[in-house]
């Protein structure tokens, strides 16, 4: 059938396939998101005929603000797969699907001010609010505790300056601190080297704010672990972390096993 379409002129039916596989893949990859400003998507297939028999050498995909489950926005998101071997019925029927996995390389950029909306997401608020670990109890006479009003300023050399309070139900406290980011196993972010900041905390709450400030960043270390926001069919790692300006840029991998249906 697919032959009997593009007839004798092989080169003119792989440009056709190419281009129906470029509009496939982005519009594919734009329902993984929310929202987004811009997704393209660039498939390099040389010779083009082998793109008929579902060979292609790569997948480029930049997108720009990108709104991952409703409320996580990147700046920017940029992968570039290994040879990918497709299932070319299934373009055909505005599909995209993977006869076997690839990998791909991949680059984030998030704003400072991307980081501090997701401190309101839902996701990230049910791990800093209404905790009742007995640390926090024992300072709050038995009361949940939550960290709210979190800031998050980017700084040089992969720091970070964070100030939030601490809501003990019957007072607030400031809590404020500098540190470097890490990556630990390729997946989870840390913060060390953690300082306490007392320049925003008043003199009298400073004691109880220091002893608050360690305990907001063992929570933070188990905050952010990539295997809670992998989509279905892909597998995240890191390999690097750096802070430019007011961006945090991240640079890594991604194994993907099949192309995920949503987000």
């Amino acid at each position: 059938m697919f032959g009997g379409f593009v007839g004798s002129n092989n080169e003119q039916g792989a440009a056709w396939g190419e281009n129906l596989l470029s509009t496939v893949a982005t519009n594919t990859l734009r329902h993984l998101f929310t929202r987004s400003e811009a997704v393209d998507v660039t498939v390099r297939c040389q010779p083009p005929s082998k793109l008929l028999q579902g060979s292609i050498d790569n997948f480029r995909m930049l997108g720009r603000g990108l709104v991952i489950r409703r409320e996580f926005r990147t700046e920017e998101l940029s992968f570039e797969t290994d040879a990918v071997a497709i299932d070319f019925t299934s373009v055909l029927k505005g599909q995209l699907a993977l006869k076997q996995p690839t990998q791909a390389v991949a680059q984030v950029k998030l704003t400072e001010t991307d980081i501090n909306q997701a401190f309101q997401a839902d996701l990230v608020r049910q791990r800093l609010e209404n905790l009742t670990a007995p640390q926090l109890t024992d300072l709050s006479g038995g009361l949940p505790v939550s960290f709210t009003d979190v800031e998050l300023r980017i700084l040089p050399h992969n720091r970070i300056q964070l100030y939030a309070l601490a809501d003990l139900t019957n007072r607030k406290i400031p809590v404020s601190f500098s540190c470097k980011l890490g990556l630990v196993k390729r997946r989870r972010i840390t913060y060390e080297e953690a300082q306490f900041e007392p320049e925003r905390v008043p003199e009298g709450d400073r004691d109880l704010s220091a002893i608050l400030t360690n305990i907001l960043v063992e929570i933070m270390n188990d905050m952010v672990d990539l295997d809670r926001f992998n989509l279905d069919g892909v597998l995240l790692r890191l390999n690097r972390l750096e802070t430019q300006g007011k961006d945090l840029l991240f640079s890594g991998y991604a194994q993907i096993e099949r192309i995920p249906s949503k987000g």
